[in-house]
This record gives structure tokens, sequence and C-alpha cells, in this order.
């Protein structure tokens, strides 16, 4: 998509809080993107309730088992055998069973609404023809692109879910195993990695979406675009850990209540909170597909700076 010569798009560095007053903004300019995104993120939506349920409950049940008065252990093997048994039990299939959802259905269908997400709304952001719902749902995707897209998105799933792991072991092996030892210590041991590696997952999420995007929008897959996303990210990483903690504790933060409240026995809670958790996702792809754009922009003047420079040292010589 050309946009070298497109006056829509802002000279200036678009800072945190632009990016996602823009990507408000985009379903504001054509009402009829909110219900292209309704119908096409339904089925989403459907198995994301159930994968909330099932997660919520999991955890729930987990952390439950789990707890203990405090002194319980008294400095002995962590987990008590019974317990051990029962985690093993009760709780491999569900692990197994939202591994599955998670890696296949839940992956397909976010994949193809990252996809028909960015693709409207960077028409739209463009100042293209207003396009009527029929024309958005009727507009084709090259099949190349829809080929390195999904490689990209294979790449970022390895990814993402290996650092997540690591995340996860962190916390899980100190409220296990080290919480009833020299508390100070361990916590602010194990606390201080998990903020670093926090802090650089995020850093790292935002050059992995951006590689998406590149990948929806130029044709670039692969590690061809992984690298692409580096070079353009590069500078800018506090701009893009922003960004992505505003995502990442808006989609946690609505989870944390429902857990709480125990949403996931039933009535409308986890249900909007898988709305929210929707809307969530659109504006964050929206708001990548800005930066992109922004990134660009860049670039581009830096190119045509440097062809200025060499202009002028030709003159000179």
């Amino acid at each position: 998509m050309e946009i070298e010569n497109n006056p829509s798009f802002p000279k200036k560095k678009l800072e945190m809080f632009e990016i996602l007053k823009e990507a408000i903004l985009v379903p504001c300019k054509n009402i009829n993107f909110i219900f292209f995104e309704v119908i096409t993120s339904f089925t989403l939506f459907c198995i994301l309730v159930n994968y909330e349920i099932l997660l919520q409950t999991t955890v729930f049940e987990i952390s439950d088992i789990l707890r203990q008065p405090p002194g319980y252990l008294n400095y002995s093997w962590p987990i008590p055998l019974h317990i051990t048994k029962k985690l093993n039990w009760e709780f491999s299939y569900k692990l197994i069973q939202l591994t599955l959802i998670y890696l296949l259905p839940l992956h397909l269908l976010e994949f193809f609404s990252i996809l028909l997400t960015v693709e409207a709304a960077s028409k739209i952001y463009a100042n293209w023809k207003s396009l009527t719902l029929k024309e958005m749902i009727r507009e084709p995707i090259q099949e190349t692109r829809l080929t390195g897209a999904f490689i990209t998105s294979v790449y970022v799933l390895v990814l993402s879910t290996c650092t997540l792991l690591g995340l996860i072991w962190l916390v899980t092996n100190y409220y296990v195993v080290l919480r009833n030892f020299v508390f100070d210590v361990f916590f602010a041991l194990y606390g201080s990695a998990f903020v670093v590696l926090l802090t650089k997952y995020l850093e790292w999420t935002a050059m992995w979406n951006m590689s998406m995007v590149i990948s929806i929008l130029e044709g670039v897959y692969g590690h061809e675009a992984l690298a692409l996303s580096a070079y353009f990210i590069r500078g800018s990483e506090r701009r893009g850990l922003l960004l992505m903690l505003v995502f990442f504790v808006w989609g946690n933060g609505l989870r944390l209540p429902c857990l709480y409240g125990r949403c996931f026995e039933g009535g409308y809670g986890i249900v909007a909170q898988v709305g929210l958790l929707c809307v969530c996702h659109v504006i964050k792809w929206i708001a990548c597909m800005v930066c992109f754009y922004d990134f660009k922009e860049r670039v581009l003047e830096k190119k045509v700076d440097e062809e200025r420079g060499e202009k002028y040292e030709a003159l000179d010589k």
C-alpha cells in the first residue's frame, strides 16, 4: 500500500496516547467497520467464552488446592503427596484441553480476526473510499499474503508461548517451591527476574505484532518480517513497551475481577469480560497498524534526507 505521497499520514512521530487516539478513531470513521468486526469476531467470541470459563475454573481450583496455612509445610517438600496426586489426576486433562484449544481453534480464529481487522482498518486509516459492509466482506485477500501471514503467526506463536511459559515457571516455582523458605531473599530474586522478563516480553510482543502487520500489508513473512519489524521499531522500544503494557493490563485486568467474583460459575459476567476482551483485541491490532505506518513514514523520511544529503555533497564536489 503506497503512503509516500498520502497527505493524510501525520508527519510528526506519534506518541503512545496519540496512537491509541488514532486507533479508537478508525472505527468511528466508518460505522460499517464495527458491524464487520461483530460479524467476523462472533466465532472467536464463542470460543473465547468457553476458553475463559475453563481457564479461570482451572486457575481457581489449582490455587485453592495449593493454598495452605502459613508454616504448614514446615520447610519440608513443598507439595504434599496427596496434593500432588490430586493435581496430577484432576488437572492433567484440563491442562491438555486448554493447550489444545489455545493452539488449534483459538490461534486460527485469532489469526483470521487479525488478518481481517488489519486489512480493513488500513484502508479506512489511509482514507480510501468509504467502504460498505459488503465491500469489506467481499474484499479478496491475496493467497500469498494469507500464507505468508500464517507462517509469521506460527513464528510469533512459538516465540510468545516459550516466553509465557518462562513467566509462568517463575511464578509457580516461587509460589509452590520457595514461598516457605527465606521469604525476602527469594521474593526479591524471583520478583526482579519476573519484572525483567515481563518487560522484555512486552517489548518483544510489540515487535512480534509489528511483524504480523508487515506480513499482512507488505507480503513479507517469517524471519524476514521479524527482522524488518526489529529494524522499524529500533529506537522506539519504550513506546512499544508502553503500548503493549496498556493492552496487557486491559486484557488481564478484566480477568482478575471475574476470577475473584467467580464469574466462570455462571451469569453474564464472563460474557461481558470476553466482549471487552474482543474490543481490546481489535483496538490493539488497529494500534499496531497505526504504528507500522508511523514507523514506515519515519524510514521514508530518513531515506529522503539521506538522498538529499548525497545530492548536496555531489553538488559541493
